[in-house]
């Protein structure tokens, strides 16, 4: 808004000086014309240079050389409105000659003047007049002289040394507004006060040296144009070279100027619709060091820079410095800095011309094509090498180095040729309409319409290719594609944004074998389970397996014993399969994906899940049913009479029911899982690693996890689950441990499995959790865990069973057992027996010390004796149970 109102009030301000001045100090001066002068009445030669304005009522005389005449009025006075009289009519100088008058000069002087605007820098920053301006007055002497453009109009340029400053230009506009009536102004650069200015009268803009993605605002600019491309131009060309080198992520750094970031924010709008990414952004005012050390910290590779020639040499200095060059990296510059921009000396830098010259080798620019490198004569039938010629002849040999504005000079020249063939294209339109190009005045919108509607279908050849403008009223051309090369600029292509077609030469050279990539090249490496590991842990699973199948077999091809039938052995037989399973989960444990395709991966995962968890279900389901009625039938208030009836509580198909119950749980409880949340392919990415050798290439590995969304809840679930069950199975297994029992004789080693089943679990669980990014080590604890938990399980419960049916040949059934003697007795009888063998013979001492007494100190002597009467009733009982005793009985 602050600059909004400078420019405001400098417009007004000249306006308002520009008016006061004519108004109070009367006409600006009117320099003679050709072969003739001018009678200034009343004042000298010194005050004729220096004079500037002639006070009203003023007359000026018109007088010719030698033997030549005046044309149209001879003598004009000074207006009070600061004009002078009859404006519209020339004075001129012609040759008197008695045949022939001044028909022809008369008829020449009778084409009406259009009048044409122009600003050229003479001076300032960019002296671009010096090659424009003399390249506008050869085209403009051109179409004067065609008889098939504008016949009946002259083209009269009126330029101004802009020096490149604002406040000049919007001088210069308020002047021409005043005393000329211009139907196209030519600018060189752009600024937003004269452009916006010129806008609000609706007078149509052209431009020459005009770059700036600002101007290509319609809303802004609307009777905008320019034959110099816009910045814009060079980002489609860009875009393809991206696309060509297979490159997806750049990186950009500009000056922070309203140009550079203009054409980067279409850049990034451009890359964005090509699927490329900018992954670095930096920016800077005056110092680059900043922005150049974290393009290197962030890794950038393919680096597009926007800055004028001068922060150039800054930026490259620093690029220097943190080596952010060669095999690499490759740049991306502007193409018009001078061919030499690196080695030119420069003190706001501390890098030599040869440190500059092996930073900047190799980077690639882009420039508009300003002079056709094609031999095609266009619309003023010239080629570019003829104008070339023609230009050098009119600068009078002046070197092109040091002449400003030569590069653009092709532009200016087209420049002139576009509007001519504007206005010539709306003679036809405007006469239908009952209009004519001298009846333009800034109100007159038919007029201003229509030359905008011409300027803006303009298309023909020039000396810098094909003119044609785009709807926001700028240049298509060519861009040239360039690589430096040993020091030196080679053409390597062209582009044509128009038509999309890039012309290689193939000719592009790189320090390293090709393009670099566009980031450090990471490979992704799957990280797998060690092979010696799997088939090390496979085979005692294997094993394992094959024991369990042994440990059924023999439980069920002897299940007619008493004493496998007084141990359940459908619940043991469960425990085996269980067992069994389990094992069989290591396998799709140590599976991944090296073994499978990874779309099959999620079925590997399945079947670890419910192989384990139907495997733990039955297994540890079985042991604990068993532990759990032990606990329940003998911990009663009457243990006696529960004791006695034992057999009555204890009924199979409870046992069994209890099994089923948690085998339902736990498959109710996967089943909504899977439904739920189903278990997928995770892959966790773990630190870079940067292999020997070759530093552009990173490591990247990753390990494949079988899981859910919600992992951690459903695990905390079923470990809170299981883990209740084996904390309750320690308890129950302790608090039977001195308990006997008939029909379930095998309860001491079911408790044992149990505690080194549960110790095992809560061991492995937490661990392997800590350990999942460790294929190994998890792997390892997870599948010993089961390996060793299955083989203790199966030891502890078979293995005591079978060594008595070897060692005591109790293979036969109940049948056979019966006719040997005392070999039918269980574990109970036995231990019965021990104890009344044992009190015996501390009865048969007692009997012998007390043989000599009386039968009534005998008496009192036995009733003195502890367990007396209770060893005679233990007698009595064996003696009619079993026949071992006889003798003491």
């Amino acid at each position: 808004c602050f600059r909004c109102f400078t420019s405001l009030a400098c417009v007004w301000l000249a306006v308002q000086t520009v008016w006061s001045f004519h108004s109070e100090r009367g006409c600006a001066i009117i320099r003679p014309p050709r072969d003739g002068g001018i009678r200034y009445r009343g004042l000298t030669q010194e005050q004729i240079r220096s004079v500037q304005v002639l006070p009203v009522d003023y007359e000026i005389e018109y007088i010719c050389r030698g033997n030549r005449v005046i044309t149209g009025p001879k003598v004009r006075k000074c207006l009070p409105n600061g004009t002078w009289t009859d404006l519209s009519q020339h004075s001129r100088c012609c040759e008197f000659n008695p045949r022939r008058d001044c028909s022809s000069v008369r008829h020449k002087e009778s084409k009406k003047k259009l009048y044409i605007g122009a600003l050229f820098p003479m001076s300032g920053g960019w002296p671009g007049g010096q090659a424009c301006l003399p390249a506008a007055q050869m085209a403009l002497n051109l179409v004067n002289k065609r008889s098939d453009i504008l016949p009946d109009y002259e083209l009269e340029l009126i330029h101004y040394d802009s020096m490149v400053s604002t406040f000049n230009q919007l001088l210069s506009f308020v002047l021409y507004r005043l005393f000329w009536k211009f139907y196209i102004i030519i600018q060189d650069f752009h600024h937003g006060s004269s452009s916006n200015m010129v806008a609000f009268v609706s007078l149509s803009q052209l431009s020459y040296g005009s770059s700036s993605p600002a101007l290509s605002n319609r809303q802004r600019f609307p009777t905008f144009f320019r034959t110099h491309p816009s910045a814009t131009l060079h980002n489609p060309t860009r875009v393809q070279l991206f696309q060509k080198w297979k490159w997806t992520k750049i990186a950009t750094i500009q000056q922070t100027t309203e140009v550079f970031t203009s054409t980067l924010d279409d850049l990034e709008e451009r890359v964005k619709e090509a699927g490329i990414e900018i992954s670095v952004r930096q920016s800077f005012l005056t110092d680059p060091a900043v922005a150049v050390k974290n393009l290197k910290r962030q890794d950038a590779r393919i680096i597009v820079g926007l800055f004028y020639e001068t922060e150039a040499r800054k930026v490259f200095c620093e690029v220097y410095k943190e080596k952010l060059y060669g095999k690499k990296y490759v740049w991306f510059l502007i193409g018009w800095y001078a061919d030499n921009w690196f080695k030119i000396k420069d003190p706001s830098i501390n890098c030599t011309v040869e440190q500059m010259t092996e930073a900047v080798e190799g980077h690639v620019t882009t420039e508009i094509v300003m002079l056709n490198p094609e031999t095609v004569r266009g619309a003023s039938n010239l080629t570019s090498q003829e104008f070339l010629a023609q230009l050098m002849s009119k600068l009078g040999g002046k070197n092109p180095e040091e002449t400003g504005g030569f590069q653009e000079a092709p532009l200016a020249y087209d420049a002139v040729w576009a509007l001519a063939l504007a206005l010539n294209k709306t003679v036809g339109p405007l006469k239908t309409k009952g209009h004519r190009l001298e009846d333009f005045n800034y109100n007159n919108r038919d007029i201003t319409s229509e030359i905008y509607r011409a300027m803006n279908t303009s298309s023909f050849e020039g000396v810098s290719g094909h003119v044609v403008f785009d709807a926001q009223g700028s240049r298509m051309a060519w861009t040239l594609i360039e690589q430096l090369q040993g020091g030196s600029y080679k053409k390597i292509g062209y582009y044509d944004s128009t038509k999309g077609n890039l012309s290689w030469y193939g000719n592009d050279k790189w320090i390293g074998p090709g393009p670099p990539a566009d980031q450090t090249v990471v490979i992704e490496e799957f990280r797998y389970l060690s092979q010696k590991l799997f088939v090390s842990v496979s085979v005692f699973a294997g094993l394992g397996v094959l024991l369990g199948i042994v440990c059924l077999t023999f439980n069920i091809y002897n299940s007619n014993v008493r004493y496998i039938q007084n141990s359940q052995p459908y619940l043991n037989n469960m425990t085996a399969v269980g067992c069994m399973m389990a094992l069989a989960a290591v396998f799709p444990l140590g599976i991944d994906g090296l073994h499978v395709h990874r779309r099959q991966f999620p079925v590997i995962c399945q079947f670890r899940l419910w192989l384990l968890g139907l495997g733990f279900s039955l297994a540890y389901g079985s042991m604990f049913t068993k532990i759990w009625w032990v606990h329940t039938v003998f911990t009663k208030k009457d243990e006696k009479k529960d004791k006695r009836k034992v057999n009555q509580h204890l009924e199979p198909w409870k046992l069994y029911a209890t099994v089923g119950v948690l085998l339902s749980i736990d498959i109710l409880s996967l089943m909504i899982w899977q439904i739920v949340d189903p278990l997928h392919i995770t892959v966790e990415k773990f630190t870079r690693e940067a292999p020997k050798g070759d530093l552009d290439v990173l490591i990247q590995p990753l390990l494949e996890h079988c899981s859910s969304e919600k992992m951690n809840t459903w695990l905390g679930v079923v470990y809170g689950y299981k883990g209740l069950l084996l904390l309750l199975g320690i308890f129950l297994a302790y608090e039977t441990k001195s308990i006997s029992t008939e029909k379930i004789n095998d309860h001491r080693a079911v408790g044992m499995a149990i505690y080194n089943v549960a110790v095992l679990c809560m061991i492995t669980a937490p661990v392997t959790m800590i350990l999942s990014s460790q294929q190994d080590a998890s792997f390892a604890f997870a599948s010993l865990a089961i390996v060793f938990s299955v083989y203790i399980t199966l030891v502890v419960l078979f293995v005591p069973k079978m060594r008595r049916l070897i060692t005591r040949g109790e293979w036969q059934s109940d049948a056979q057992e019966t006719m040997k003697t005392g070999s039918s007795t269980n574990n109970n009888d036995e231990e019965k027996s021990r104890q009344l063998e044992r009190e015996n013979k501390e009865l048969q001492k007692i009997i012998q010390e007390v043989s000599c007494e009386k039968p009534n100190r005998h008496m009192s002597t036995y009733s003195n004796v502890p367990n007396v009467p209770a060893a005679f009733n233990l007698i009595s009982q064996t003696c009619s149970v079993d026949g071992v005793l006889g003798a003491v009985c």
